[in-house]
Order: C-alpha cells, then sequence, then structure tokens
C-alpha cells in the first residue's frame, strides 16, 4: 500500500526477485512512478478498506507493506492485513518513532523512517570511535565495529565481552566473515564486530580500544 518512492522502489525491487506484486494507492496518478516496465497489479483505492484488498489478491499473498505517508492508515492497513486476512509477513512505515515502539510490542514490524535516517547520517558525519554497519528499524540495537586494542590478542573472546558488557556478534577473521563460539580465542588482525545499545557505545569502544586487565584473563 502506497506508491511513493518507496512503495515503488519496493515494488520494483520484488518484481526483480521473481514476485508477483500488486500496489494500492489512492491517488491513481501515483502509479506513474511505477513506469511501463512494471508488470503488477495497480489498484486504486484505499488501503485498508477490504474491498480494496481483496481486488489486490491479498487472499493469496504471502507479504504485506503498508508504505504510504499516513501513520494511521499504514498501522490500520497492517492490522487488517494481518488479522482479517492472515497474512503472516507485514510491515508497516511509521514517520513517529515512539509510535512505532508501541507498534512493535503489538508484533507489527514497522520502520520509523525519520529517525532511523536522521540516525544514519548523523553517524557518518560525526564518527566517534567505531564504525556502524548496521542498526534495526526501530534504532535499538545497532552493529559496530570497534578498534580493538593488541593487547586483546590471545585473550578468549568471553573475556572481550565480559569486559565491555556487549555481546560479539561476529569476527572478521582472514578476510572471512566468523560466528563467535565459547572456545574462541582473539587473533592479531581480527576484526571484531558488537551488538550494542546506544548508552553501550562509548564503555565498548573505550573498553575495547584499551589494554585488558590482567584480571581479564
Amino acid at each position: 500500500m502506497g506508491c511513493g518512492r518507496v512503495g515503488s522502489t519496493l515494488a520494483h525491487s520484488l518484481e526483480a526477485r521473481g514476485h508477483s506484486v500488486a500496489v494500492i494507492d489512492q491517488n491513481a496518478e501515483a502509479f506513474r512512478r511505477l513506469g511501463d516496465d512494471f508488470g503488477g497489479v495497480t489498484v486504486n483505492g484505499t488501503g485498508f478498506d477490504q474491498q480494496v484488498l481483496t481486488e489486490a489478491g491479498i487472499e493469496r499473498a504471502d507479504a504485506f507493506a503498508a508504505v504510504s505517508s499516513g501513520d494511521n492508515s499504514n498501522i490500520i492497513a497492517a492490522r487488517v492485513a494481518r488479522e482479517t486476512f492472515g497474512v503472516t509477513s507485514v510491515v508497516a512505515r511509521i514517520y513517529d518513532p515512539r509510535r512505532a515502539e508501541v507498534y512493535e510490542r503489538l508484533g507489527i514490524p514497522t520502520v520509523a523512517t525519520v529517525r532511523w535516517t536522521a540516525d544514519r547520517i548523523l553517524r557518518h558525519m560525526l564518527p566517534e570511535g567505531h564504525i556502524e554497519m548496521w542498526r534495526d528499524p526501530t534504532n535499538s540495537v545497532a552493529i559496530i565495529e570497534a578498534s580493538l586494542d593488541p593487547g586483546w590478542v590471545a585473550y578468549p573472546l568471553r573475556a572481550l565481552e565480559e569486559a565491555t558488557g556487549a555481546r560479539v556478534a561476529y569476527l572478521m577473521r582472514f578476510g572471512i566473515g566468523t560466528l563467535p563460539t565459547a572456545s574462541t580465542v582473539l587473533q592479531d588482525g581480527d576484526q571484531v564486530f558488537f551488538l550494542v545499545t546506544d548508552d553501550m557505545q562509548d564503555t565498548v569502544t573505550a573498553t575495547a580500544g584499551a589494554a585488558p586487565a590482567d584480571s581479564a584473563h
């Protein structure tokens, strides 16, 4: 639902991956964004109207994305798709991150567009001793690469996790991504990627970037 820039891009991306796609929008002019090469279905109407959804094929849909410009419309449509038509994979775009947190607790995945985008831009403009590799759409959890002091070499990975208070998501070793295990020992040249929340980032960066305390072994 929604044929703005996000909706039209999403429709083309799904179609390029071999999926059949239907796009709903209240404004028939919006379908121009799809171009002449779009092979899917377009339905003019309100995206939370059951008749409109049925016309778009919701009864046989595997997934539904509500990406119109209205938070209320998106969440209502997402709930109708999931609760009335039983679509299991449903996501809604939400501009207000406070609402996004509420809907996440209701079990409806959301993308809080403005805050997520602003945060990503800010972190590129103002690096703070780490590189952010990924951030979840609710802006709560991130994966960062933190520089590792050479003193950590030969220490067990669990000692680094205990010292930083953060979970290591994965390592890059010899250019290959590696999932850590209970017996992983840090080696020279390892790149370490931590799962963190914002309030942990400074501590994790500082601890990983400093020589370990003697008691860390």
